[in-house]
C-alpha cells in the first residue's frame, strides 16, 4: 500500500514494483491498469497521471528491467576483459533469469513487440545499450559477441517452457551450455512456483 505521504517519484517506483508483477503475470494485452493501481494503493486516475497510457506504463516497466539487465551485466564484467568478461556476464544473466517477474517481462516484451513500434523501440534500446556494453567490455568479434545474445536468448526461451524437465535427447541437445544446465533449471523451477502460488491464491479467492 502506498502512503499518501509519498512523492510523485515515490509512488512512481510503487507503481513500477506493482506493474512488473501483473504484467509477469497477464503480460501486455491481459493485464488491466486497474488491477495494477489496487496493488500499487492508488486510484486509477491517479496511475494514468503519472503514466499517461497503459502503453507508457508497460514501457517503463520493460525499460526497468531492461536496466537493470544492464546494470548486472555491467557490474559483472568489471575489472575484466575478453572471455573472462563474457562468461562473467553470462553467469550473470543466468542468476537474473531466476527472478520469474524479470524472465517473464521480458517475454512479454518480446511478444507485444510485434505488434507495436513503440515497445519494439523500447527493446531495440535495450539491446543496443546491451550490445555496446559488451563490445567495449570484452573487445571480442561480432560473431563472438552474437553468439553470446543467441546463447541468451535460447537460455531464456527454454527456460520459460522448462525445456530441460524433458529428458529426451532432443530436448537435452538444445542446451548450449550443459555445464550451465542446473541454473536453467534453477528458472524453470522458480516459474513453476510462482504458477502453482497464483493457482492457490485463485482458488482461495474463489472459494
Amino acid at each position: 500500500m502506498v502512503s499518501p505521504r509519498q512523492t510523485a517519484d515515490e509512488r512512481r517506483t510503487a507503481v513500477l514494483a506493482a506493474a512488473i508483477t501483473e504484467f509477469a503475470r497477464s503480460g501486455y494485452a491481459g493485464t488491466s491498469t486497474d488491477t495494477i493501481a489496487t496493488r500499487a494503493g492508488i486510484s486509477q486516475p491517479y496511475l494514468f497521471r503519472l503514466f499517461g497510457t497503459k502503453k507508457d506504463l508497460f514501457i517503463a516497466t520493460y525499460d526497468l528491467v531492461g536496466e537493470r539487465i544492464i546494470r548486472e551485466l555491467t557490474a559483472a564484467g568489471q575489472g575484466l576483459e575478453g572471455e573472462d568478461a563474457l562468461h562473467a556476464m553470462g553467469d550473470a544473466y543466468l542468476e537474473l533469469m531466476q527472478d520469474p517477474d524479470l524472465l517473464q517481462v521480458q517475454m512479454h516484451g518480446f511478444a507485444a513487440a510485434t505488434g507495436d513500434a513503440d515497445i519494439a523501440r523500447s527493446c531495440r534500446h535495450t539491446f543496443e545499450v546491451l550490445w555496446h556494453m559488451v563490445d567495449e567490455r570484452t573487445d571480442l568479434p561480432d560473431d563472438v559477441i552474437r553468439q553470446f545474445f543467441s546463447t541468451g536468448m535460447m537460455i531464456s526461451v527454454m527456460s520459460a517452457i522448462d525445456l530441460l524437465s524433458i529428458p529426451d535427447h532432443w530436448a537435452q541437445s538444445f542446451c548450449p551450455q550443459p555445464e550451465k544446465s542446473e541454473a536453467m533449471v534453477a528458472v524453470a523451477r522458480a516459474l513453476e512456483e510462482r504458477r502453482h502460488s497464483e493457482a492457490g491464491i485463485g482458488t482461495e479467492a474463489s472459494a
